[in-house]
Formats: C-alpha cells, structure tokens, sequence
C-alpha cells in the first residue's frame, strides 16, 4: 500500500530530511527528474517525467532542493526496468530506468531549451535526433577505480552516486559488450599476481584504475593500467601474456600517475 503524505510541508518550510510528495514534470540535463511545488524546485534522482513520488528532502537551499526517491507512488508510463542489476546503486549513468523513446524526446527538448535559455534564439530549429538501434553497449572507453574488498579480492567498477563506495561489477550493459570478458578475467589475474591495490585513504598501493577500450569499427583492444609506480612484478611478462590470450588486443599500457 502506498505511503502518503497528510500534512503535506509548503515550500518555505522544507527542511532537510522531511518527506514531500511531488510530481516529476521534467528531466535535468544530467537526468535527475526535476519536480515543482510553489517556487521550489525539487531535483530527484532515479525519477522520470510522470512519476508521482515520496521524496525524502537532501539538501535544502532558498531556490532548489534535491531529494532522494522514498517510494514511487504513480509510476510513469515514461519508466523501464534498467537492464543492469545495480543500476541504482552505481554512479556510472543515469538514464536506464528512462524509456528509449522518451529519453530521445528528453535530449532533444534540451537542446532546444539551451539555445532559448543561453542562445537566446525565440524558436530555433532543430532536427530530429540522430539516434542509434540500441541505448546499450555504446561505450567504447571504461575507466574502472580498482579497490580491495574486505576480504582481500580485488574490485573493478564505479562509485556510488555522491560517494566514493565502489560497486564492484563484472560486466557493464553500456559499455561494447566485447570488453565484458575482459573485466573479470583481468581483474581474476590482478589478485593472482599479488598486486598493490591504491588504498586512497591511506595513500598506499600502487594500482589506481583499470581502462578498457575498443575500436567500435575494428574489434582493436587497448588495455592501461593507471598506477602509481612502475615496479609491478613480472608486469612485462604478464602484458605479453595479456596480448597471447585476446587476439584483438593490440596493446598493453602503463600511465604512471604517482
């Protein structure tokens, strides 16, 4: 049974940590659904135009607030299932619970807002968006912080949104689904090897980032280890054995980011 809200706060007194119920009307430009209650505005993440929602209020400034989805009320007919599992919890994008139809209608309205609101133009006019057959698999670059867990294995993936928690991932649906063997299995390698992992908190380790990237059009592969020093045992020995086991990988490379 739904929850909802009695004795609904106006506005000018919203305080942090108060529940409101709001309708969201729009998206913002990084995808964060953006509700209106008198002259406030309400930015909400994990919402989508046509939402109706209890929202628990994060942050409270004189114009705008941003909250955090308590409960979907009314959900939108503009709403999906995200295809990845942790799509709530991970920071690396943000459209997937957004229907593919309707994000298209969402890009292209900003763009023609930004040439109003910036541009200055009364009507501009703008073509139709230019899309692909799929919103998955279109990245072809992914840069994973890496991290040890509790128990010693060695993590890959994205922070959580508004922190530095990573969510440990063995694939990615936005990223080209050719670099998804390559995760898990390099990662799998990292921990047999014994390498450092960087420790941002204590300043120690040496292993910051794993990157990932493929020509879209040749299947090309170049794999980069982002660390904080050269002196990673057998490191030559195990690029080689890198470039043996993936024919399209093309190269293995170090940024020594100390």
């Amino acid at each position: 049974m739904p929850m909802m809200i009695t004795n609904q706060p106006s506005p000018e007194c919203w305080q942090q940590g108060q529940l409101i119920e709001v309708m969201i009307t729009d998206l913002s430009d990084s995808g964060d659904g953006v509700g209106r209650l008198g002259n406030r505005v309400v930015f909400v993440p994990d919402t989508v135009t046509g939402d109706r929602a209890l929202v628990r209020l994060m942050r409270v400034k004189p114009n705008y607030a941003t909250g955090k989805l308590h409960q979907l009320l009314v959900e939108s007919p503009n709403r999906v299932r995200p295809r990845c599992i942790v799509a709530d919890k991970c920071g690396g994008c943000q459209w997937q619970h957004v229907s593919w139809d309707y994000q298209q209608l969402a890009k292209q309205n900003q763009v023609i807002q930004a040439l109003k609101r910036i541009g200055g133009f009364s009507e501009p006019a703008v073509a139709p968006i230019l899309t692909t057959d799929s919103p998955l698999g279109y990245r072809n670059k992914a840069t994973y912080p890496l991290k040890r867990s509790a128990t010693g294995s060695v993590q890959a993936g994205y922070y959580q949104k508004g922190s530095h928690q990573l969510i440990n991932l063995n694939q990615c649906p936005v990223q080209d689904q050719r670099l998804n063997p390559l995760l898990g299995e390099i990662k799998q390698d990292i921990q047999q090897l014994g390498w450092s992992i960087y420790n941002e908190s204590r300043h120690q380790g040496r292993l910051r980032h794993l990157s990932l990237q493929i020509g879209q059009r040749t299947g090309e592969m170049l794999l980069t280890l982002v660390t904080t020093d050269l002196n990673l045992k057998d490191l030559d020995v195990q690029g080689q054995t890198w470039l043996n086991r993936y024919p399209q990988l093309v190269g293995v490379c170090v940024n020594h980011n100390p």
